[in-house]
């Protein structure tokens, strides 16, 4: 079977993914088809400690962080394309294509949406978009290569 028919939760995020808070931007996998696609979210609250200095009287999710959650949930997709590299991690190596379209703000629920470019054993390459509500807020391409865990 290559769906998954089970949500991922934040128990089994975090025994696929090696970050931990305040770095883990991943709260749930809703979707995933291993080797094409993948959906996860990412609820953003005011208590995320970035919004302490980006910017504290006009809160806003950093662009970076926002790639950063889109990398993590490309990481699990990946991981579960792969039954033989779960003793591999993979890295995010690149970003190319990257484009920020509206600002991600506390109370909005962050929907990623990753489907796989190119899938190889060496290196991968993935199409991801970053949703709030049904709007585009952030895209990029980015590739990743693996390493021993």
């Amino acid at each position: 079977m290559s769906e998954l028919n089970n949500i991922i939760d934040i128990n089994k995020i975090r025994s696929i993914l090696p970050h931990r808070y305040p770095l883990l931007l991943v709260d749930r996998i809703e979707k995933i088809e291993k080797g094409k696609s993948i959906q996860g979210i990412k609820n953003v609250t005011i208590n995320e400690e970035f919004f302490l200095g980006h910017f504290p009287d006009h809160p806003i999710m950093p662009g970076v962080l926002i790639i950063e959650a889109m990398a993590q949930v490309a990481g699990i997709l990946v991981y579960y394309s792969f039954d033989e590299l779960e003793d591999k991690l993979p890295i995010f190596t690149s970003i190319d294509k990257a484009k920020f379209r509206t600002p991600v703000q506390p109370g909005d629920q962050l929907k990623i949406r990753v489907k796989i470019v190119r899938l190889r054993k060496r290196i991968s390459k993935v199409k991801a978009e970053a949703y709030v509500d049904e709007n585009l807020a952030a895209e990029a391409q980015l590739m990743f290569a693996y390493e021993d865990k």
